[in-house]
C-alpha cells in the first residue's frame, strides 16, 4: 500500500463508506507480512515512496516469485535486481507486464498509470564492459520516476569522447559515472559540472584492480568536489540516490518557477488596470 492508497482508504473511512472493521481487516498486513523466509516491509511504499526491491541473488525460484507475488498484489509495482531468466520466467506467469532486462539483470513491473519522468538523469559508463551496472542504475531510476539519458563508453582512454557530450552533461541534473579499470572518468566529469556527480567503481579489470577495489579507492580520493561514491557494482544504489536528488532538482525548480509567477503577479495586475483606466479615459481630442 502506498501513501495514495493509504490516504484514500481513511478518507472512506471519514466518510462513512467504508467501516474501520473493514478498513482494520485491509490493514491486517501492514507494516509487515511474514512469509517464512521473508518478512516483507509493506509500509516502505509509505516511508520511502516506493515498495520493497528484490534482491534475487541467493534466493530460490520460489522464494523470489512469492515475495515478488506479495509485493505485486499490495502495490501493482515490482524491481527486482540480480535476477535470472528462470526467476523472470516464474514471475511472469503471475504477472503479465512483467519485462526482463537482460544487461542489468533486472525485473520491472511499472504501475498500470505510470507518471510522467520527471528531471534528467544521465548515466554514463566509461566501458561497453560496465554497461550492466550502468544499466541497473538506469532502470532504478527509471521506475522510480527519473527522466533517464545514458552515455556509454566514454572512459577517459580517448578523452574527446565525453567532450563531444557537455552539452548532455550539462542538462542533467544528476549523473551516474560508472567505471572500472583505473576508475578515473568520475574525477574528469566532476571537474567539467557543476552538478553532484554519483560514481559507481565496478569490478570489472586485471588483477590489480582487486575486483574493483582500485577503482573505488580513486574514486574515494578524487580531487574534485561534488562527487559521492557507491560500493562497488552497485548500480542499485546509484540509480535510487540519482533519482531522490533528481526529484529534489525538480522540486526547487517547481518552486523558483511559483516563486516567479507570485511576483510577477501584482506587477501584470498593475499593468491591466494601467490599461482598463486608459480604455476608460478614451483618445484625447486635444
Amino acid at each position: 500500500m502506498n501513501r495514495g492508497k493509504l490516504l484514500a482508504l481513511l478518507n472512506q473511512v471519514r466518510a462513512g463508506k467504508l467501516s474501520a472493521d473493514r478498513a482494520l481487516h485491509r490493514l491486517r498486513h501492514l507494516p509487515t507480512e511474514h512469509l517464512g523466509f521473508a518478512r516483507i516491509d509493506n509500509h516502505r511504499a509509505i516511508r520511502q515512496g516506493f515498495p520493497e526491491v528484490l534482491f534475487c541473488e541467493g534466493k530460490t525460484v520460489a522464494q523470489a516469485t512469492a515475495i515478488a507475488q506479495r509485493i505485486l498484489e499490495r502495490h501493482g509495482m515490482l524491481l527486482a535486481t540480480r535476477a535470472s531468466r528462470e526467476i523472470f520466467k516464474a514471475i511472469k506467469t503471475k504477472a503479465p507486464r512483467a519485462l526482463f532486462h537482460p544487461l542489468s539483470h533486472t525485473i520491472v513491473v511499472k504501475p498500470a498509470r505510470p507518471l510522467d519522468p520527471v528531471g534528467r538523469v544521465l548515466v554514463l559508463s566509461a566501458g561497453t564492459s560496465d554497461i550492466p551496472v550502468a544499466e541497473e542504475a538506469a532502470v532504478t531510476a527509471d521506475i522510480l520516476g527519473s527522466r533517464v539519458e545514458t552515455l556509454y563508453d566514454v572512459g577517459v582512454a580517448g578523452l574527446h569522447r565525453i567532450l563531444d557530450n557537455r552539452a548532455a552533461l550539462d542538462a542533467a541534473h544528476v549523473l551516474v559515472v560508472v567505471a572500472g579499470m583505473d576508475g578515473v572518468l568520475p574525477s574528469v566529469v566532476g571537474g567539467l559540472v557543476s552538478t553532484p556527480v554519483i560514481a559507481v567503481p565496478t569490478s570489472v579489470g586485471y588483477g590489480a584492480s582487486f575486483q574493483g577495489l582500485a577503482a573505488l579507492l580513486t574514486m574515494l580520493n578524487s580531487c574534485a568536489a561534488g562527487i559521492a561514491v557507491v560500493n562497488i557494482d552497485n548500480g542499485f544504489g546509484a540509480g535510487v540516490l540519482a533519482h531522490r536528488i533528481n526529484a529534489l532538482a525538480e522540486k526547487t525548480d517547481r518552486d523558483r518557477d511559483s516563486r516567479r509567477m507570485k511576483r510577477r503577479q501584482p506587477e501584470r495586475q498593475g499593468q491591466e488596470r494601467r490599461f482598463r483606466k486608459r480604455k476608460v479615459s478614451g483618445p484625447s481630442r486635444g
